[in-house]
């Protein structure tokens, strides 16, 4: 008989160890009658949830690891930390979960992305159908980001939105299962081997545009990303990061935006993607004037924005990161 795959999921905290418990309960759940652990990073939070989280896994006798970072890289330094962790026997996994914290899946979630990597050599990510808790769907599968796509997004103008449709990031919410550019990392399957051989997620994204880059390595090393609308999710969503709550934008987001622009076009490209979403903020910022509309941006978000990339552009382009390169280097071995 075939053995069954072996599974590492990984769940990340900051400061939100009730949430992360709440979340891992579930994932225990969706994780009965696989070959799976559970890995809980606490991202060096600072605020007693590494001890919070290991009593809780010790009073309830889950078969669970808490471990801690040592510092807070980031979203994709502090998986990262899990990922390398492995299995508890040393082994490495054949599938590695990325879970968020505040993500909720539903008990066949995750046999049903294992499953469907299984059956689809093709695919190297799968990714999940996700709602709010209130069963709302959340946009999470989208294209890649281009220069024509920041003017799209950032002109919000119906008849530049038609004209550029085809670059528009975010997808309609797919009805059935289908192949993406990428999906939100929320519950995101992902095949071991891939990593081996295109890195884990570059640290150099502190946080936002880490899923986007790790599934346009995966592209470009001939991996598809599918998203599965049978296997559900419910997420919060921006329990860590507030994100709702900003009121200006952070510059870490800055940061991960031209990081990835650069990375993906070169620092000619990233001036041109700044130079289009200015194009088609200042559009949409004009037509607010004429027509009384709201604001949609944080204040100052594009003076913040060409602030900070003119800056950037005078700066060399960051290496990859020890991680990543350590990974692409051992090929062959256990990350």
């Amino acid at each position: 008989m075939t053995p069954a795959p072996r599974i590492l999921v990984v769940s990340l905290n900051f400061r939100t160890a009730e949430m992360t418990l709440r979340s891992a309960a579930s994932a225990l759940r969706a994780m009965e009658g696989l070959n799976a652990e559970l890995v809980i990073v606490d991202n060096d939070s600072g605020d007693g949830s590494f001890e919070a989280m290991q009593a809780h896994v010790a009073a309830q006798g889950w078969p669970v690891r808490v471990i801690a970072s040592g510092h807070n890289g980031g979203f994709g330094a502090g998986n990262n930390v899990g990922i390398r962790a492995g299995m508890s026997d040393g082994r490495a996994p054949d599938y590695v979960y990325i879970l968020n914290s505040d993500a909720f899946p539903r008990p066949d979630a995750l046999r049903l992305l294992v499953d469907h990597l299984e059956t689809h050599p093709q695919a190297g990510i799968a990714g999940s159908y996700i709602e709010g808790e209130d069963g709302v769907p959340h946009v999470t599968a989208f294209r890649f980001p281009s220069v024509w796509s920041e003017l799209e997004g950032a002109a919000r103008f119906g008849p530049i939105s038609r004209l550029l449709a085809r670059h528009r990031v975010p997808l309609e919410i797919p009805e059935t299962t289908q192949r993406v550019d990428w999906l939100a990392g929320a519950s995101m399957l992902m095949r071991h081997e891939m990593l081996e051989r295109i890195g884990l997620f570059d640290e150099t994204f502190f946080l936002y545009f880490e899923e986007t880059d790790l599934c346009r390595r995966a592209a470009a090393a001939g991996y598809e990303t599918h998203y599965l609308r049978d296997s559900v999710v419910a997420h919060i969503g921006s329990v860590s990061t507030g994100m709702k709550t900003w009121s200006r934008i952070p510059g870490f987001w800055l940061d991960s935006r031209w990081h990835y622009f650069s990375k993906a076009y070169g620092k000619g490209g990233a001036i041109l993607a700044t130079l289009a979403h200015v194009t088609g903020g200042g559009l949409w910022r004009l037509r607010r004037l004429v027509q009384g509309k709201p604001p949609a941006d944080p204040p100052r978000f594009l003076r913040d924005m060409i602030a900070h990339d003119m800056h950037a552009m005078l700066r060399p382009l960051p290496g990859k990161p020890q991680a990543v390169r350590a990974a692409t280097r051992r090929a062959a071995g256990k990350l």
